[in-house]
């Protein structure tokens, strides 16, 4: 199944908000339908599916994109679900978004792919490119009034893990450490996510 390129609003209001994937937030207060009979046996597989779908389309990612990095989180040391969000929220579209260089993560995705991100003084054009800590992220000069609009826009704060960097009319960022994870932007439950893939990996 390949990365979702439907209409997003659709999927802001099933899933609620994803800062990520729109700048819209869901036009549509939903009441909960009324049931008339209870099942015979309550299944967690639709909390689980939500959590992942929450994941996949707010980060912007494919199901076997989605099926590797739950494969390369637990082969990692520590809990699977945080090392999870972590490789995630390390992805380069990812930090751009979190540096307030582009509204939405699609928006990042493009401006990698597209030649205008360079990571140590070098073009990288993988949105999935995975940042370490004391990397560069910075712009070219095509793009400065466009980023210097976006971070004028942007509401969301710069998490502790990331510094912006401002020279004259130029912004750069860096990336300090591995992101805790207390501050990922996404209100959600990572272990459904694991628990949904157990079977799979």
């Amino acid at each position: 199944m390949s990365r979702y390129r439907g209409p997003r609003l659709k999927i802001i209001n099933r899933l609620k908000t994803l800062p990520g994937l729109s700048k819209k937030t869901p036009n549509r207060n939903e009441q909960p339908l009324k049931k008339h009979f209870k099942p015979l046996k309550p299944s967690k597989y639709p909390e689980r599916l939500k959590e992942k779908q929450k994941l996949r389309f707010h980060y912007g990612l494919s199901e076997r994109q989605l099926l590797q990095y739950v494969r390369i989180a637990r082969r990692a040391e520590g809990s699977t679900g945080q090392v999870l969000l972590q490789l995630l929220e390390m992805r380069l579209d990812n930090i751009l978004f979190r540096l307030g260089m582009a509204l939405t993560i699609p928006e990042a995705r493009q401006l990698v792919n597209h030649r205008h991100i360079l990571v140590n003084d070098r073009i990288v054009d993988i949105p999935s490119y995975r940042c370490k800590p004391q990397d560069c992220i910075s712009i070219k000069d095509k793009q400065r009034l466009r980023i210097n609009q976006n971070i004028k826009d942007k509401i969301m704060r710069v998490p502790p893990h990331l510094k912006r960097i401002k020279k004259k009319l130029q912004y750069s960022g860096l990336v300090q450490k591995i992101i805790d994870n207390q501050y990922i932007g996404l209100k959600m439950n990572e272990l459904l996510v694991v628990e949904y893939y157990s079977r799979r990996v």
